[in-house]
């Protein structure tokens, strides 16, 4: 597993005093605000920082950064976290470790294909899950529907809704 994880990127300045505007690519801005130290490169550049929500973006100012001009030189970048350094909720799970997981029926043990991508949609999140023809399945991810995950195995396993892959009855 990855040790180092994208959390967001610095999308411009905000005011003249060095401090950054980023997105969040996190649940939710306060669980990014939660981080004294982001990284560069994966890993390669610690950045010391202290960070608040604001709107629907999170503030960074980064020690050592002063100046918009400074600030301006980051705008793009991607920041990363150490998974060390954050703590998940019981039967919570980092996107990236999700990514490439084999999908299987629980019942039947048939391979559905792989999770290819994550939606947010507000009131559960859905795996998109790709076969190995590159057709594309969505499911929602209910405790209905998706009955174990195993990230160390990189498997999962549903008991998939009737009319979510074509050939069921």
């Amino acid at each position: 597993m990855k040790k180092y994880l994208e959390i967001g990127r610095i999308v411009g300045t905000h005011g003249i005093k060095g401090e950054l505007r980023a997105e969040a690519w996190c649940d939710t801005p306060q669980f990014f605000c939660k981080f004294r130290k982001l990284y560069l490169s994966e890993g390669r550049k610690v950045l010391e920082v202290k960070s608040r929500p604001h709107k629907n973006i999170v503030i960074v100012k980064v020690k050592g950064i002063d100046t918009i001009d400074e600030a301006d030189k980051l705008r793009g970048k991607i920041l990363y976290m150490d998974r060390e350094d954050a703590e998940l909720e019981e039967g919570a799970y980092f996107i990236q470790d999700l990514m490439g997981a084999e999908v299987s029926d629980i019942d039947s043990g048939k391979l559905y294909g792989k999770i290819t991508d994550v939606f947010k949609t507000g009131a559960n999140d859905v795996y998109q899950i790709t076969d190995e023809n590159n057709k594309d399945y969505l499911i929602p991810v209910i405790d209905e529907v998706v009955i174990k995950i195993d990230v160390e195995q990189g498997k999962i396993l549903i008991r998939p809704l009737k009319g979510i892959f074509e050939d069921e009855d």
